[in-house]
């Protein structure tokens, strides 16, 4: 399989905390496909599982998450070396056990949970996994409940 590498320039979203890279290639012509693409990225070396989407203009851009960007303590206007190849595993999202306990509660919330791109749920899981004392992790939890019973995604 293909392993493209590179260096981009991270660019800030306009209007929200997020940033992007711009894919240098033609994704058509490299992987066969005019869409979204799923792809395992590395930023200076931490690894992301992602996609590769078309947001207007010319180019794919595959985002990169506010925990990446601590990480590597890079920002926008600043250069990222950056591999990407093309993934064609199974995405699944392994769900803390004590917030698959709360979801399996409702059956409606947890097939609307299931329901949800691989991204979104993971979204979820990490909003609840970031938090540093349990009663954060707890009211987020609970916090997530609600947004599900509410029929929205998160944030």
């Amino acid at each position: 399989m293909k392993t493209f590498r590179f260096k981009a320039l991270i660019k800030k979203h306009e209007g929200i905390d997020a940033a992007f890279i711009e894919f240098p290639y033609n994704v058509e012509t490299e992987f066969g496909i005019k869409g979204q693409v799923k792809v395992v990225a590395t930023f200076d070396g931490v690894a992301y599982r992602g996609s590769l989407v078309k947001m207007g203009g010319d180019c794919h851009w595959i985002g990169i998450t506010q925990t990446i960007r601590k990480q590597i303590g890079k920002n926008p206007g600043d250069t990222v070396e950056v591999t990407i190849t093309k993934d064609d595993a199974i995405r699944t999202v392994e769900i803390p056990a004590d917030f698959k306990t709360l979801l399996q509660e409702d059956a409606e919330i947890l097939a609307f949970f299931n329901k949800h791109s691989y991204s979104h749920q993971r979204e979820y899981v990490n909003w609840i996994n970031d938090a540093k004392k349990e009663e954060t992790r707890h009211s987020r939890m609970l916090k997530a409940i609600e947004l599900l019973k509410e029929g929205k995604k998160w944030r």
